[in-house]
């Protein structure tokens, strides 16, 4: 593919975006998973008495944030158009699996940034100190990447019932929060907690947050990004290919 039909792709990819914040963005389980679910498991244990500081926690915040934001609505993208009988009308037209895919991941990035952006906003208001807000503004859009990456990976399995993917999608995010370190620093987890911790991109968001906000972290900063970068470049790529090979299966 030359250079001008690659341009031609991603304008397209980026009219899918669009599509899909005016479509998708504003609905209802958008707002009850992306937004008030981190926000309820905060209260839960900023007022359930554990001993942990406010920078912590609000730290923990941000990240929920933009892993529930991030993948909130990509995995039900592909059944919903499935459903609505829409996904037929893509693939026929001149646009690739992979700008579809690329389109529905923009879409969800934006929407993770932009509802990020205000909870740090929030946070800065509760008087939490901004200390590295380079590092912080670096590490965003590429854990936004990353986690909206995974949001494609669960829409893989050729289904048009959004409430089976959206299931497998609880399935996994439930348990990636409760082993990124985000309620439990990663120092006082057990060495089985830790390794499994490693294993989640969640855990090195959490990990940047907490240096940008308060100056501690647990593994260098370099490695966090670094970790983030290696886990969106591998999703991405997995899911672009794996969407390929379903494709067939959902017409």
């Amino acid at each position: 593919m030359n250079p001008a039909a690659y341009g031609e792709q991603a304008r397209r990819a980026w009219a899918i975006a669009r599509k899909d914040i005016r479509v998708y963005y504003l609905k209802g389980p958008v707002l009850i998973f992306g937004i008030f679910m981190p926000v309820f498991l905060f209260l839960a244990f900023f007022l359930g008495g554990r001993d942990l500081p406010l920078a912590f926690l609000l730290s923990g915040l941000v990240g929920m944030t933009l892993f529930f934001t991030a993948t909130a609505v990509s995995p039900a993208i592909f059944p919903w158009e499935g459903q609505a009988r829409t996904l037929e009308r893509l693939a026929a037209s001149p646009v690739t699996i992979e700008a579809i895919v690329l389109g529905d991941m923009i879409a969800s990035v934006l929407f993770g940034i932009g509802v990020t952006a205000v909870t740090i906003l929030i946070a800065i208001g509760l008087g939490l100190p901004l200390l590295h807000g380079i590092v912080l503004g670096v590490s965003i859009p590429i854990a936004a990447c990353c986690f909206s990456a995974i949001g494609m990976l669960l829409a893989v399995p050729p289904t048009n019932v959004p409430s089976n993917i959206m299931m497998l999608s609880t399935l996994l995010k439930f348990p990636l929060v409760f082993i990124s370190g985000i309620f439990v620093p990663l120092e006082q987890m057990p060495a089985w907690g830790l390794m499994l911790a490693v294993c989640s991109p969640l855990t090195y968001f959490t990990d940047v947050v907490r240096y940008a906000f308060s100056g501690a972290h647990h593994f260098p900063v370099m490695v966090d990004i670094a970790a983030l970068a290696l886990f969106a470049l591998v999703f991405t790529a997995a899911a672009m290919r794996l969407h390929r090979r379903s494709m067939p299966r959902r017409m």
